[in-house]
């Protein structure tokens, strides 16, 4: 009997921290066949998502999939992300949260032979028995200047504020990932 991964409990648990401590919880994914997100936001192969109550509708985080509807530039689109290809979740104002280690697409995910609904079957079968990690999360500094890969209308600038208050937190990871409102 495979054992039940506790990766999808740990997302769950994390969103709920995020909605009881009043922060935005957002999802760093990466993206493969099996992803459906708008790809003209995807950058080096990532996405990263808002997920709080405001930007979603309808969110599902079950135990192989996390669904939703969102709007990008004001055109409403399904989400559905399927759970090995979370990287992390974690709270926009304090960078706090899970980081995953890398999970390789499930075998039956990958053949090119299968239509993308036999996919979708085939992915929920699958058991992720994957240990997930808790990590530092680098400063800003650290990661890089993140202004060319904001969305149009963040006003982020490059200049890690956070660096000069000691106590102020310190903000989520962004590298090169784009953030998406």
């Amino acid at each position: 009997m495979s054992e039940i991964s506790t990766k999808p409990y740990l997302i769950r648990a994390i969103y709920e921290w995020c909605a009881d401590a009043s922060c935005t919880p957002y999802l760093n994914i990466k993206v493969d066949q099996n992803v459906r997100v708008p790809m003209e936001y995807v950058k080096n192969g990532e996405i990263v998502l808002s997920v709080s109550q405001q930007a979603t509708r309808n969110l599902t985080i079950g135990n192989d999939l996390i669904q939703f509807s969102a709007r990008f530039n004001g055109v409403s689109r399904e989400i559905s992300i399927p759970i090995y290809a979370v990287q992390a979740i974690f709270a926009r104002e304090n960078g706090r949260g899970m980081f995953f280690e890398p999970e390789p697409t499930p075998d039956s995910a990958t053949d090119s032979a299968t239509d993308s609904a036999t996919n979708s079957a085939q992915v929920g079968a699958h058991s992720h028995n994957t240990t997930p990690t808790l990590q530092a999360v680098p400063r800003l500094s650290e990661v890089g200047a993140v202004s060319a890969n904001m969305a149009d209308g963040d006003d982020v600038s490059t200049h890690d504020e956070s660096a000069d208050d000691p106590e102020k937190p310190k903000g989520p990871p962004r590298g090169n990932l784009r953030v998406i409102k």
